[in-house]
C-alpha cells in the first residue's frame, strides 16, 4: 500500500516544459539556467532540465549543486545565492560560477580558486530597485568589474545580472532591464571586451519576454518556477505560454476524517497555532474533510490548488488541512485521496519535507 502524502513528479512533463521555455528564450538569444531549488534539488529534475536545453543548472544551496555534480550533471553549475564566507571552499569545488556583490567575497573566491588550481566565474549583481542583493550604483558596479578583471587572477568576470520581484516586488520592465544592458555596455567599453552573461532575472521576466519587451542585450535568465510551477504564470502575471503543463508536480493526500460541522468556530477567538487571527465566513453547516497534511508540510495551505474545482481549502494547522467538500459531485469517503496542484511556496516545502514521499513517473 502506498504511503501518503505523496509528491508525484512527472519527469516527461518536466522535460517538455523545460524544452518549451528554453526554445522560446533561445529565439530571442537568451540562454536559461535551470533553477532546481524550488523542488529541493532533486537530481532527477536537474537531469530533465539539462536534457531539455538548460545551458546551466543553478541553485541557492551549494549542497544541492554538490549532489547533482556527483550524479553526473555535465553543464556548468551556478550558485544563485551570494556565497557565505564559511562555504567558499565548497563553492569553488562544487560549482563553476556564482552571483556575487561583495569585494571581500570575490577575494576569498580568488584565494580558494588559486588553492584548487582552477578558474572560477563571477556574475556581479546590480540592484535595480528590488533592494535584495547587488551594488546600488552603476559606477560602483563598474569599479567592481575592473577590480575583478585587473586584480584577481583566478576569478573570471563572466558578466553582470540583477534580481527583481523576489523581495521588493519590483517588476522586470524594459526600463530597468535597459539600465542593466547599458551598465553591461559601459563595462564592456571599460574592459575592451565582451561580457558572456547579462542576466535579466528569473521567471518574472518571462511575461516581459513574451510581450517582446526584453532589451536585446539581455542573454541569460534564471528559470525554475516557470518550468515547474507553470500555473503561476497565468495566475500571477496574466501570461500563457502554449504547451506548458501544470501537472509536473501533483501532491496527493489522504482523507482521515469526514464530517458535517459549522463553518464558524464556536467560542471566544484567539490566535491560531501560528500566532495569527483567522478569518471565518459563517456559511452554516457544511460537509468537510480533513487530510493528513499541514502547514509543516506545505508552508501555507492557501498555496494548494485542489484538482477537484469544487473543493475549497479552508485552512490548516501544522498537520491537518481542512477542506470544504459540500459542493463536490464526488461522494468522498474515508481513505480517499485528494490531489492538489502546488504553487511555488507549497512546492518548495513539500519537496524538502522528509514526511512527504516522492514518486517519480518515468517515461
Amino acid at each position: 500500500m502506498e504511503r501518503y502524502p505523496i509528491l508525484e513528479v512527472d519527469l516527461k512533463k518536466m522535460y517538455t516544459n523545460t524544452k518549451i521555455v528554453t526554445e522560446l528564450c533561445n529565439t530571442q538569444g537568451i540562454k536559461i539556467a535551470g533553477i532546481i531549488k524550488g523542488f529541493g534539488g532533486m537530481v532527477e529534475g536537474a537531469l530533465e532540465m539539462e536534457k531539455g536545453g538548460c545551458s546551466q543548472i543553478g541553485s541557492s544551496r551549494i549542497e544541492q549543486l554538490k549532489t547533482v555534480k556527483e550524479k553526473g550533471v555535465a553543464v556548468p553549475l551556478l550558485l544563485v545565492r551570494i556565497p557565505m564566507l564559511c562555504e567558499i571552499e565548497d563553492v569553488v569545488k562544487y560549482s563553476d560560477i556564482c552571483l556575487v556583490s561583495e569585494r571581500n567575497t570575490l577575494i576569498e573566491l580568488n584565494n580558494e580558486a588559486k588553492k584548487q588550481n582552477k578558474k572560477y566565474g563571477a556574475v556581479l549583481m546590480y540592484d535595480l530597485g528590488d533592494l535584495r542583493e547587488g551594488v546600488f550604483t552603476r559606477q560602483e558596479l563598474i569599479c567592481l568589474a575592473e577590480f575583478v578583471e585587473y586584480e584577481l587572477d583566478n576569478v573570471v568576470l563572466e558578466g553582470i545580472g540583477s534580481n527583481l520581484s523576489c523581495y521588493g516586488s519590483v517588476a522586470p520592465t524594459t526600463k530597468n532591464l535597459t539600465e542593466l544592458s547599458e551598465a553591461a555596455s559601459a563595462i564592456e567599453e571599460k574592459l575592451n571586451r565582451h561580457l558572456n552573461i547579462v542576466s535579466g532575472g528569473g521567471t518574472t521576466t518571462l511575461p516581459l519576454l513574451v510581450r517582446g519587451g526584453v532589451p536585446g542585450k539581455i542573454n541569460h535568465l534564471r528559470i525554475g518556477e516557470g518550468i515547474i510551477n507553470t500555473q503561476d504564470l497565468p495566475l500571477y502575471w496574466n501570461t500563457n505560454i502554449e504547451g506548458l503543463d501544470k501537472d509536473t508536480f501533483v501532491l496527493k493526500a489522504q482523507i482521515i476524517e469526514l464530517n458535517e460541522k459549522p463553518t464558524h468556530p464556536i467560542g471566544e477567538l484567539m490566535v491560531n497555532a501560528f500566532g495569527e487571527y483567522g478569518h471565518y465566513e459563517d456559511r452554516g453547516i457544511r460537509r468537510r474533510a480533513i487530510v493528513a497534511l499541514g502547514n509543516q508540510d506545505v508552508g501555507d495551505s492557501s498555496k494548494l490548488v485542489p484538482k477537484d474545482k469544487n473543493i475549497i481549502v479552508l485552512g490548516a494547522s501544522s498537520d491537518h488541512t481542512i477542506l470544504d467538500i459540500e459542493d463536490c459531485s464526488r461522494n468522498y469517503k474515508l481513505g480517499d485521496i485528494i490531489e492538489f496542484n502546488v504553487l511555488y511556496q507549497a512546492m518548495l516545502f513539500t519537496a524538502l519535507s522528509e514526511y512527504i514521499n516522492k514518486k517519480f513517473i518515468q517515461y
